[in-house]
């Protein structure tokens, strides 16, 4: 999965690259600093940036998730900070939602039987 979660990242950063002059790197995504500390975006860009990461993961992995909601931003060490720390809460809320989307349809499931 993190193969694939990189290249949402790298569709979005190469998205947002036609328009900046300042070009967001794209050889190591693993180590990019998305926000905090000599980071490439600050707090709006980052917001516009994760609402397209979002839209990538919903027509990869047929899934929503929410990038910006309280879990994210009250973590000790953001998600934001890197690219590797950002891919592995993306899988976590991925797996949350999954889980969720399965219970709910088991009970259908289970009231059609």
């Amino acid at each position: 999965m993190q193969e694939q979660l990189l290249t949402v990242l790298g569709n979005v950063i190469e998205e947002l690259n036609e328009r900046r002059d300042e070009k967001i790197p794209t050889e190591n995504l693993l180590d990019v600093s998305f926000y905090g500390d000599a980071a490439v975006f600050d707090s709006m860009h980052l917001v516009n940036f994760l609402v397209l990461v979002e839209e990538g993961l919903e027509d990869e992995f047929d899934v929503e998730i929410s990038l910006t909601s309280e879990k994210a931003v009250s973590r000790r060490v953001s998600p934001f900070s890197s690219g590797r720390r950002l891919i592995a809460f993306i899988e976590e809320e991925i797996a949350l939602a999954r889980g969720e989307e399965q219970n709910a349809g088991g009970a259908l499931v289970g009231q059609g039987a």
